[in-house]
């Protein structure tokens, strides 16, 4: 099948990839041309494993094409997906400027019948404000016998995964009530399918408040294992051997039970405040949910508050190794990551970060720039020459193993914090190491931090 893509984004290049993988004749648009020339080049503007050479196979295959031209997206293909960013407002409330300003461009080129396939995270209703803007695009262009039917399919990508949730889904969500995109929806889905069943049919509306929902319900465990991790602290319990026992029981299960420094990205927190704020202007605050949120603004400061507890004489001077940029694993995205609260608290009370993340470190210096008190070093280790105390925000697998004699030796306070509870706390301490991780019972150590 023919396809156009119009945003080339995290969701939308993924999407085009996959697609295109599969055979369909996949056509992305994007206003930014030095995007575009990039991608035309099979060079991917963001960190995801895998995706490069999707890119760069599909391209030579010719099922893979780039324009910064609307037009072309449009005579392209019947079904057009709309991957648009949603950033949030002041308000918490998600902009629709760019889906409905997308949506009425393609209103004034079409000629011909279409499908429009809303991928981006858009509140409850959005479906029906793209069809009224198409609708009404059209009616003023003398265009009204054509035909636009709208289709809610939300993305359910994780950062570092997302080529494998993409090829290989859990399931696919199609909102819609028209027979024919439920038909052509079926058809384009259809290799993704073979082992089993996974399209799931539904209302616009019922379809766009699941990819909430899922994000909600996600984010609403971690924040129950961040209190209950700060509680076991307090009462001399172990967070792990916690996780464990609830993590058996197969009503709980072991996903997304693993406590630390808060989450962050460019979903979750997002997402939590469009959803809370479309109950509240429905007149249904979601109070659950407004703790979630609170939940985790409150942890995302943990890592500091640990440090600086260390420390009772203050942080100025101190320079403090930081393992971790990105917001997880195998990404380059630092939005809301918890190193960023980390970070900006050490340097307002007069710290400098050494800091290191296999793929984030070009990020950093982008949000951050040259600054004295910002060290971006080559290797883990080097991090650690002339540092009072370690801090791990992101549990990268090269992070998982390491010298303990070698962290003793070169931490002048030989303080160790840990987001992400990557060690065990009695074997870090026989190495004389004070180590803090999230809800984890303390062994003693040597030295106390100055």
């Amino acid at each position: 099948m023919d396809v156009s893509v119009f945003g080339t984004g995290y969701v939308g290049l993924v999407q085009a990839a996959a697609l295109a993988d599969v055979g369909h004749r996949v056509l992305c648009v994007d206003i930014d041309h030095n995007k575009i020339s990039q991608l035309q080049r099979a060079v991917p503007p963001i960190h995801e494993p895998g995706l490069s050479t999707l890119l760069e196979e599909n391209i030579k295959d010719g099922r893979l094409l780039f324009s910064t031209q609307a037009s072309d997206a449009v005579t392209h293909a019947e079904l057009i997906f709309i991957a648009v960013g949603t950033p949030p407002d002041e308000d918490g409330s998600a902009d629709l400027s760019h889906v409905l300003g997308v949506t009425r461009e393609i209103a004034r080129l079409m000629t011909t019948d279409k499908i429009l396939i809303i991928k981006s995270t858009v509140p409850v209703g959005t479906a029906d404000k793209v069809l009224a803007a198409a609708r009404h695009e059209l009616q003023q262009l003398d265009k009204h016998p054509l035909s636009v039917r709208v289709v809610s399919n939300p993305e359910f990508l994780k950062e570092g995964s997302a080529l494998s949730d993409c090829t290989r889904p859990d399931r696919i969500i199609i909102g819609t009530d028209d027979e024919l995109a439920r038909e052509q929806m079926s058809e384009l889905y259809a290799p993704f399918c073979r082992n089993r069943e996974k399209l799931m049919f539904m209302d616009c509306r019922s379809a766009e408040l699941t990819k909430y929902a899922a994000n909600a319900m996600l984010a609403t465990r971690i924040s129950f294992m961040n209190e209950l991790a700060n509680l076991s602290e307090l009462l001399g319990a172990d967070i792990e051997a916690v996780r464990k026992g609830i993590g058996s029981d197969p009503r709980i299960g072991y996903h997304f039970i693993y406590p630390g420094c808060g989450f962050g990205g460019s979903c979750f927190p997002k997402d939590l405040r469009a959803l809370l704020h479309t109950a509240e202007h429905s007149g249904m605050p979601l109070r659950l949910l407004q703790s979630v949120t609170d939940v985790n603004d409150a942890q995302r400061h943990v890592l500091f508050a640990k440090l600086k507890a260390r420390f009772p004489h203050g942080v100025e001077g101190k320079r403090i190794a930081v393992w971790g940029l990105a917001f997880k694993p195998n990404t380059d995205d630092m939005r809301e990551a918890p190193s960023r609260y980390l970070i900006e608290a050490l340097w307002a009370e007069g710290a400098t970060v050494c800091a290191f993340d296999p793929e984030a470190m070009a990020e950093c210096r982008r949000l951050y720039g040259y600054r004295n008190d910002l060290q971006l070093c080559a290797t883990r280790d080097d991090t650690l020459e002339d540092a009072d105390a370690l801090v791990i925000c992101t549990e990268w697998k090269n992070f998982r193993v390491v010298d303990f004699d070698l962290l003793a030796r070169k931490l002048r306070s030989k303080v160790i914090i840990d987001g992400r509870n990557l060690y065990n706390p009695e074997q870090v301490a026989a190495y004389g190491l004070y180590y803090s991780g999230i809800g984890l019972r303390h062994y003693a150590a040597a030295g106390t931090a100055q």
